[in-house]
């Protein structure tokens, strides 16, 4: 199983990425539009992931509902909690 996955893997320098528009690499600075909170995340494999430590699976309904935003954009996400809305203050590739 590890040996075939390796073989499939895909080396992605998100430093060598621009743009403005999110997709996988990207860190993302959101608001929470109820709570007033804001958080910073980056879009990464799913074996890279760590949500203590603000890295998202590309997999999570978080990401999948911010690739493709931009800056200004609302994303809504279903939660166990009910819904939540964010909003995209800032799109960076480091």
């Amino acid at each position: 199983d590890l040996e075939d996955k390796l073989s499939r893997v895909d080396i992605i320098d998100p430093a060598k990425m621009t743009g403005n528009v999110i997709k996988f690499g990207a860190t993302v600075q959101v608001v929470d539009e109820d709570a007033k909170q804001e958080h910073t995340y980056q879009i990464v494999g799913e074996y890279e992931a760590n949500f203590e430590k603000g890295k998202l699976a590309f997999t999570a309904p978080l990401s999948r509902a911010l690739i493709g935003k931009t800056v200004g954009d609302t994303v809504e996400v279903k939660t166990p909690k009910g819904a939540k809305a964010y909003e995209v203050l800032k799109v960076a590739y480091k």
